[in-house]
């Protein structure tokens, strides 16, 4: 049971979920996003697309979830800048923003930075596991970043776009600290001397990543955990925490609302996502959660500056840095 002061903690902080995955259609029902809204998130990065999506589909998604957004202003905000993060927690709405998870939908040209900027795309990573025409990703990781991927890493800092660096490869993300004028991010990553998997990132990075003023959010799929209790999650957040400091920590959930959707990708991109490991891939820490996770870490003693930077104050500091 949740402690009165957890429970205030938990409503007075401004709670920032780093990545989630709505249906990557045309079609696309965001209804669920009212669990996030019930679970007191305040501010949500919804993917648009990956490297494997093909154009015209990540533009057709980004406009269908724009368009939902607009069709309940009661509920949500597109936010498009700081103010409407903080306008969207204090009238108790749930502030939207966007990210890509790969510079593919990028097709090779950096206009386009700017082009999904103005259209609420906060967040880009580089590469999405298999290596690309900007980045090593951690499937692979045969490269780091490419001139193109220097290029697409300056733009992102001159046009206000965050540098994402989850799902990359060891090689491009260290590269990717150094080109970076300003703060980087991992979404959605956990610690690989918890868990060891490839998608999983070591100290070195962790620390070379809150070098820059960035935020590591730690994911809540069951593999890359090793489970989905909120005790696991808060010993992720714990050890990140412990390493860097609590300010350079975060939450991304990476939640999937449509688990068929997900059994088609993995099925269908086979050299992407390791096909025995379907089951594991299934299992989330589930945005409801979050209250527990609260608690967890009032329980362990943790102080409500702390808790409320890690539930999303860090993250806020770095959008008010970056965003333009």
């Amino acid at each position: 049971m949740n402690s009165n002061l957890s429970q205030k903690i938990h409503s007075q902080s401004l709670v920032w979920d780093a990545h989630a995955c709505f249906p990557l259609n045309p079609n696309s029902d965001l209804s669920e996003l009212k669990r996030y809204k019930d679970s007191g998130v305040n501010f949500i990065s919804l993917n648009i697309g990956m490297d494997m999506d093909p154009f015209e589909n990540v533009i057709q998604v980004l406009a269908c979830f724009r368009k939902y957004i607009a069709a309940h202003p009661d509920d949500l905000v597109l936010a498009l800048a700081v103010d409407d993060v903080i306008g969207a927690k204090a009238s108790g709405k749930l502030a939207i923003a966007f990210d890509l998870e790969g510079s593919d939908p990028l097709r090779g040209d950096l206009n386009l930075i700017s082009f999904y900027y103005d259209l609420g795309v906060r967040q880009m990573l580089l590469a999405y596991n298999k290596d690309n025409r900007a980045s090593g990703g951690c499937m692979e990781g045969h490269i780091g970043l490419t001139d193109f991927g220097k290029q697409v890493i300056r733009e992102m800092n001159r046009v206000g776009m965050v540098v994402d660096v989850t799902h990359m490869g060891y090689r491009a993300t260290m590269e990717a600290f150094d080109v970076s004028a300003q703060p980087v991010i991992f979404s959605h990553s956990n610690p690989k001397a918890l868990r060891d998997n490839a998608r999983n990132i070591t100290d070195e990075q962790i620390k070379a990543c809150a070098k820059t003023g960035g935020v590591i959010a730690i994911n809540g799929i069951g593999d890359f955990l090793g489970g989905t209790t909120s005790e696991i999650m808060v010993q992720h957040i714990e050890y990140v925490m412990d390493l860097v400091g609590p300010e350079h920590v975060g939450i991304g959930l990476d939640y999937v609302v449509d688990k068929q959707e997900l059994i088609d990708y993995i099925e269908g991109h086979p050299d992407v996502f390791p096909p025995d490991k379907m089951n594991d891939y299934l299992a989330f820490v589930e945005p409801e959660q979050l209250p527990e996770i609260t608690d967890l870490l009032h329980k362990k003693g943790h102080n409500e500056q702390v808790i409320s930077g890690i539930l999303g104050g860090n993250f806020l500091r770095v959008a008010k840095q970056v965003w333009k």
